[in-house]
């Protein structure tokens, strides 16, 4: 898959687990903040002003990292504000690339043919994974964030005064519960079927496995009488949420062996799922061919052949 090290690109093949066999989450390098007057962010971190025109966002219409930022672009309407480009689903020894594919959208600011070329240009000596999502700075020509948990938080309320759609996603009298949520969901849920799918012991698997369904488990409880999981709107929480649940049977059930039971199986949770993609500008953001022919492709250590499967059957995804 590849990493940077001192600005330099190297190519790997492999697993992604340490040398206990548990799989560890690389953590983001950028960490600046997007302000409405260029003010610092959370604990002093540098501030951007809120401009149109002047950010760009970079995903993989696969990431569920990614998917996060582009729920909340979507939902700010922010389309016409922060340029969009994606990546092709296939993720080789170059990591994420520009090649021509379905669904591909070119650098139209660098020209760059990888992701790791815009780490390149941010910080030449940079060291780490290449990810998405990637917020650009197209006047200093610098990576504003690489962590999606607080891309969301920037595009949720920063360009309120220059146009963006009314809705707050992280309001203030909920916050702490939303944070209480997105602790649990983030380590058992959102990381776990990563952590149980790319496990190489079976204790670390089990344990992963574990954590998944016991967050999976809990949710469906709770939504049973509920329709969001913080007070009575849509949140932050859900969006972090659903990234995951909606890859859930397509490909962490079978790929990941997180095969206890489907979402589509458990009433309250497809109702949710079914919920989400209601929204319309959560639906326009899925890509359900994406999701599926990156996982099986580019995987080879959890999938040789890189056979991608023709199901499951999902009704309320078939048209994504």
């Amino acid at each position: 898959m590849g990493y940077l090290k001192n600005g330099k690109w190297h190519t790997g093949e492999g697993g992604f687990a340490n040398e206990d066999g548990e799989f560890v989450r690389h953590t983001s390098e950028f960490r600046d903040w997007i302000t409405s007057d260029g003010s610092e962010g959370p604990d002093g971190a540098k501030g951007y002003k809120a401009e149109p025109g002047r950010y760009h966002l970079y995903v993989s219409y696969a990431c569920p990292w990614a998917h996060r930022a582009l729920i909340m672009r979507a939902l700010k309407g922010l389309d016409d504000m922060i340029g969009l480009s994606v990546t092709n689903w296939l993720m080789g020894d170059q990591g994420w690339t520009f090649d021509d594919g379905p669904g591909v959208i070119q650098d139209p600011n660098e020209g760059a043919k990888t992701i790791h070329e815009l780490y390149q240009i941010a910080e030449p000596e940079v060291s780490g994974k290449a990810t998405v999502p990637v917020l650009w700075d197209k006047q200093t020509r610098s990576i504003v964030s690489n962590e999606s948990s607080e891309i969301i938080r920037m595009l949720n309320t920063a360009f309120d005064g220059v146009g963006a759609k009314e809705g707050d996603y992280y309001p203030e009298h909920l916050q702490s519960e939303i944070d209480a949520v997105n602790e649990r969901v983030y380590g058992s849920f959102n990381n776990g079927v990563y952590r149980a799918g790319f496990a190489e012991s079976q204790d670390h698997y089990e344990g992963a496995v574990k954590d998944v369904f016991e967050t999976l488990d809990w949710a469906s409880d709770y939504l049973k009488d509920r329709d969001w999981l913080v007070g009575d709107q849509m949140t932050e929480a859900d969006i972090r949420f659903f990234t995951t649940l909606l890859r859930f049977d397509p490909v962490y059930h079978g790929h990941f062996k997180c095969n206890r039971y489907k979402v589509s199986e458990v009433d309250s949770l497809r109702r949710y799922r079914a919920r989400m993609l209601a929204i319309p500008e959560v639906r326009s953001t899925v890509h359900l061919d994406h999701i599926k022919h990156h996982y099986y492709e580019s995987h080879k250590h959890v999938n040789p052949t890189g056979i991608v499967p023709l199901g499951p059957d999902m009704p309320d995804l078939e048209k994504a």
